[in-house]
């Protein structure tokens, strides 16, 4: 894989790359969950065939937000505009409520993370760092298969690497910065250009040392969200009860590898990220249509099949990316903003009929004034006219917001509701979601 420190400016074949990387894995393990049955009572009937049911009183996951990846060492940084058009919230801005930015090794690069965390901060963002690698002096190399000068943290410097992490947060909080959360290690499980660290090494660090860490901890971001390396610190208790948010990337995970049932039943009191990705390549222009489509269905699919709580892009401004160079926003970022606009921070995702007709996608959630918000995507080829029962909701109307091949975020007529129903209108190839009032 192409270093993420030395990609140029022009889009990277990198997913290719992590796909060879998983043809020599093997297939990893399907883990299916049962979903767990509501507690709430006075559920509406169940739905007619075609028809998505909105449980108002069924909740599930609190969403802390989406966003994207800033790393002023490899890309330049963000300008004041385009901070502004990434985490605002108005006509032509992306919504974003998330950053995630590096935790640079050499110390001399810290300041450079500041002006666009602090912006991002000023709009209401939470933001959380993520390290590649320790500095130099606490690293070693070591054989790992092929691989001649892998490098790891030496194992008499864990202390120091947690003062290391804990300085950062420091230093970020005296320049106007709270840091959410830190990450112990960005992809510790495909690390071939930055620091390995095997499932042992992660929950030593997490029992011994990372309770001295003045924030929340994030671990382990594995690349591809490989159970195996976070079943054993779920199955840790000391390490567990170390870690704030167990994070993951889904570089190519299989749609049936998104639920985590260990999580759900060793996990209560912990948060659950996606802390990177791109999707479904760095290799296409984020404009292309329909293909932007995938990620609106990826975005649902996090939320609904693995019940994460953030969705994280990687660079918030790249070809591929939800911004363009020009930092307009893409047809990728408008289905992003579909979520983000509108999902906001602290609203809790509703049981929902997920996937009521071929070809459609939709979620709902709630916010803390009972406002609903539904996200619909069409990936047909036809239109589709699609029915909504909200169950004992207090709403008397419906605001709807679409994107398609020529339209982006574009506010449609109102829509009344009649008895806590109402039709929607989903454009082929399209993404609406509908805000109730």
């Amino acid at each position: 894989m192409t270093s993420r420190r030395n990609e140029s400016m022009a889009a990277r074949p990198e997913l290719p790359s992590r796909r060879s990387v998983l043809a020599t894995m093997g297939a990893l393990p399907v883990l299916v969950a049962a979903k767990p049955a509501s507690a709430a009572t006075g559920a509406p009937a169940a739905a007619a065939a075609g028809e998505v049911i909105v449980d108002p009183s069924a909740e599930r996951q609190t969403i802390r937000g989406f966003g994207g990846m800033n790393h002023t060492a490899w890309i330049n940084d963000l300008t004041p505009a385009q901070r502004d058009t990434a985490f605002g919230n108005g006509e032509g801005q992306l919504g974003f409520s998330v950053l995630r930015i590096p935790v640079h090794e050499d110390r001399a690069n810290w300041s450079r993370e500041v002006a666009t965390a602090r912006r991002a901060i000023e709009h209401g963002a939470t933001v959380i760092a993520s390290p590649w690698n320790p500095p130099a002096h606490m690293v070693e190399t070591f054989v790992r298969g092929n691989q001649s000068d892998a490098r790891r943290l030496r194992h008499d410097m864990y202390g120091a690497y947690a003062q290391h992490l804990n300085d950062f947060h420091g230093f970020m909080r005296d320049n106007g910065v709270g840091l959410y959360a830190i990450s112990v290690q960005n992809e510790p499980d495909y690390a071939h250009d930055w620091t390995w660290w095997t499932p042992g090494e992660m929950i030593r660090f997490l029992r011994e040392n990372a309770g001295s860490i003045g924030t929340k901890v994030i671990a382990p971001e594995s690349f591809q969200y490989v159970k195996s390396f976070s079943d054993p610190i779920l199955n840790d208790p000391a390490a567990l009860a170390n870690l704030d948010i167990l994070g993951a990337h889904l570089y190519g995970t299989p749609h049936g590898n998104f639920p985590y049932p260990l999580f759900r039943e060793k996990g209560q009191g912990k948060e659950l990220w996606m802390t990177e990705v791109y999707h479904p390549n760095s290799s296409d222009s984020a404009d292309l249509w329909p293909q932007a489509l995938d990620v609106g269905e990826h975005v649902h699919r996090a939320l609904v099949d693995a019940e994460f709580q953030a969705y994280v892009w990687w660079y918030i401004r790249r070809s591929y990316g939800p911004m363009r160079e020009d930092g307009q926003i893409s047809k990728r970022g408008a289905n992003m903003a579909h979520f983000a606009k509108f999902v906001r921070p602290g609203y809790v995702r509703l049981d929902a009929t997920s996937n009521p007709q071929s070809n459609v996608y939709t979620s709902a959630f709630k916010g803390g004034d009972s406002e609903i918000v539904i996200v619909a995507i069409n990936k047909g080829t036809s239109p589709v006219s699609q029915s909504f029962t909200l169950g004992n909701a207090p709403a008397s109307s419906v605001s709807p917001w679409l994107t398609d091949a020529s339209r982006n975020l574009a506010p449609q007529g109102g829509i009344t509701l009649s008895n806590g129903s109402f039709t929607g209108q989903l454009p082929a190839r399209s993404v609406t979601t509908f805000v109730t009032g």
